[in-house]
């Protein structure tokens, strides 16, 4: 086997032939010994002359055949459940790897399915109204289904990542996903991929239980079930295992852990302000001034230090819209989605700034729950701005030369958006980061500091500023046998890959 890499003009696709002839050349052998040809990684690269590289497996006769992804997803109907509490990526896939370890999953999800879901969503923007059950953080695929559906994680120190890719793909992600550098899924898709994940799961004998809403876990005695899970209603469930899915908004679940004495702990996590670019001029910064329709819409990832403290951009969304993606009323949260084809006129990404506990020491009292605290006054302080869903709002500039905006840029948020000061309105110590790192972050991105960029506050949910703890190698809780915490919202996962394989390490756990 050789991988050879090839490139390409961005608007060239190579065909199977150009492919096996660059391999027979690669192989120094003739085309009749390349067994197999297959492109297993494709990025852009604008450095210099605009292409897209290829990294190409080739296969000679006598070569060992490449592992073949293929998912046998057994009839569970009978056998031994398994609670998953929570409906995101981590418990999906939790639920597929049970059906291929013959384990019945019985998903309990909060939220409702995503058709009822989408209707809840539309009215947080139209009716100002947030279903604290169902919205954008919660229901059937949980944050992610809305997003832009990033795949980014690349590393398989946490598992197989092509693993999750290939069946992703099988439910109806785009084949992109198994190759490109920085794959995405999209909003406009990614509904229907869960639907699928769910029709596999209940067409093999495993259960969702939508608002079904967990307000209570109890330990059982005795030799068979050690666990009961009690929904809002009086709704019952018991198993020997449970895994505790539940996303990084379920803060009713940490208090609950706390209520019963049961080991949390305290997690840095950082916040910020969404920034909103045209999106042709991130285009036109990134592919220096190459750009050309048919181009895919450019990205960006920027990271600086300012006084030893990080702010990054964080769930960039090229041609994008801005969503309200809070979980309670009187609050206001901002996140970003894209659809597939990333056609918007703006780009968005979140700007934050990492925050610990000695950030805030006006919020010790609350202890485990200080940052968590810091993080739900600050999305009241926001709706309180403007006593609604619209986003406080500056220019660029603007914010960072402390000067109100007189008025503001066409925004993709539906909601609506206020000028407001946001240097008074947020933490002191965030502003001041923010204000220092845009200014740097334009020195690798020319152009990106202007007035025609809009902020809006706040981006505040990056991640769960608590973490369920668990053993290293169990990934059980250490106090609790049989109870493993799972995903992004226990705090071991970032993302909608990451959470993937962290289910999936769960369930491999269970089995062992």
């Amino acid at each position: 086997m050789k991988i050879f890499e090839a490139a390409y003009p961005v608007n060239h696709t190579p065909g199977a032939d150009e492919l096996l002839s660059a391999a027979a050349r690669a192989c120094g052998v003739p085309a009749r010994k390349i067994v197999r040809c297959d492109i297993i990684r494709r990025s852009l690269d604008a450095r210099g002359k605009l292409v897209y590289r290829y990294q190409v497996r080739a296969l000679v006769e006598g070569d060992e055949p490449v592992k073949e992804y293929r998912f046998d997803y057994k009839n569970v109907a009978s056998a031994r459940p398994v609670i998953i509490v929570g409906g995101g990526p981590a418990g999906m896939f939790a639920a597929l790897t049970l059906l291929q370890r013959g384990l019945k999953p019985v998903i309990l999800e909060r939220g409702k399915d995503v058709h009822a879901r989408k209707r809840d969503i539309a009215a947080i923007s139209q009716k100002q109204t947030v279903n604290p059950e169902s919205n954008y953080c919660f229901g059937e695929g949980g944050a992610g289904t809305f997003s832009d559906g990033k795949l980014y994680t690349r590393s398989n120190k946490r598992g197989d990542v092509y693993e999750v890719l290939h069946q992703m793909a099988a439910f109806g992600a785009p084949e992109s996903i198994l190759i490109d550098a920085r794959p995405h899924i999209g909003s406009d898709i990614l509904p229907r991929m869960v639907e699928g994940i769910r029709e596999c799961i209940v067409s093999h004998g495993g259960e969702y239980h939508f608002e079904a809403h967990v307000t209570d876990i109890k330990p059982l005695a005795g030799d068979g079930d050690r666990w009961e899970v009690i929904c809002e209603g009086g709704l019952t469930f018991k198993a020997h295992d449970v895994i505790l899915a539940t996303g990084h908004s379920a803060r009713d679940i940490y208090k609950l852990f706390d209520s019963k004495g049961w080991a949390l702990e305290a997690k840095d996590f950082a916040l910020g302000v969404r920034a909103e670019h045209p999106q042709s001029l991130i285009n036109q910064i990134q592919y220096h001034g190459r750009w050309q329709g048919g181009m895919p819409a450019a990205e960006y990832s920027l990271a600086e230090q300012v006084e030893g403290r990080g702010v990054f951009s964080f769930c960039m969304c090229p041609g994008g819209i801005l969503v309200p993606s809070t979980t309670e009323n009187g609050a206001l949260v901002l996140n970003g989605m894209s659809n597939s084809q990333r056609n918007g006129a703006l780009a968005n990404a979140g700007i934050v700034v990492q925050v610990s506990a000695a950030d805030v020491p006006e919020y010790s009292r609350y202890g485990t729950f200080a940052l968590l605290e810091f993080q739900r006054s600050l999305e009241q302080k926001m709706f309180e701005v403007s006593n609604s869903l619209r986003a406080p709002s500056q220019r660029l500039v603007d914010f960072c030369r402390g000067k109100l905006s007189a008025n503001l840029p066409k925004s993709s948020y539906a909601a609506g958006t206020v000028s407001a000061p946001l240097t008074e309105i947020l933490p002191p110590f965030v502003a001041e980061s923010l204000r220092r790192a845009f200014v740097m972050f334009d020195k690798k991105m020319h152009g990106y500091y202007t007035n025609d960029a809009l902020l809006l506050a706040c981006e505040s949910r990056t991640s769960s500023p608590v973490r369920i703890p668990r053993e290293a190698e169990t990934l059980c809780h250490p106090q609790l046998a049989g109870l493993y915490p799972c995903g992004e919202g226990a705090g071991y996962a970032g993302g909608i890959v990451s959470s993937a394989l962290d289910g999936i390490a769960v369930v491999n756990s269970i089995c062992r």
